[in-house]
């Protein structure tokens, strides 16, 4: 088993990442386990409160349960994944399974903030992209998807995403074994990278 850490801001192409790097191995041998799974239920908080929640602190992460979940992933378990909803800022009263792969792809903004998780990553990857493109997308997807208006999404970014970027997030870069500037769109990097996968597996016995 082979386990991948994708960090990066948020915005950044990160999923982009994911994906192309599912597509470009074997089909089914690739599980996905996100960060954003394992924020903690805020549920019972009324509206005005969710608002104010710093979904980009380290904090906002139930840890202990990611990292057991990874642990559980390398000794051959399955896993029951929380869902989690950032309209509601709550965990669905159901779960997402996920079973061990060949390859485990732990993504997020904040994975490689936590030193214990660290370690337990095999190979560390962070996309790099410009702020003002982050921006652009943390916008469009803020309106879209979280049902925030474009005056929430700016003070949002304003308040919590920029600064906690430049705090937990973008130090986190120098403990990547591969930087990936420009995100998906930078196809050099990421079959260099899938490379490097395919190589590892294959010295670990795997036919890929």
């Amino acid at each position: 088993m082979l386990i991948i850490g994708i960090a990066g801001g948020s915005g950044s192409g990160k999923t982009t990442v994911v994906n192309k790097i599912v597509e470009a191995l074997p089909k089914d041998s690739v599980a996905v386990v996100s960060q954003d799974s394992y924020y903690y239920d805020n549920g019972d908080l009324s509206p005005e409160e969710k608002l104010k929640i710093n979904f980009d602190h380290p904090n906002s992460i139930e840890w202990p349960l990611l990292i057991k979940h990874i642990q559980m992933l390398q000794e051959g378990k399955d896993i029951e994944m929380p869902i989690y909803s950032y309209v509601t800022c709550a965990r669905a009263s159901e779960t997402q399974k996920v079973r061990p792969k060949e390859v485990i792809i732990v993504e997020g903004i904040l994975i490689m903030s936590n030193a214990k998780l660290r370690k337990l990553l095999d190979i560390k990857l962070f996309v790099s992209t410009d702020s003002d493109e982050r921006l652009m997308r943390i916008i469009r997807r803020d309106i879209q998807q979280r049902g925030r208006n474009y005056d929430d999404a700016l003070t949002h970014y304003a308040t919590f995403v920029k600064p906690m970027h430049q705090q937990f997030i973008e130090p986190t870069k120098l403990f990547a074994d591969v930087i990936i500037p420009q995100g998906g769109e930078n196809k050099v990097a990421i079959d260099m990278v899938v490379s490097r996968i395919k190589l590892n597996l294959k010295e670990q016995g795997y036919e890929v």
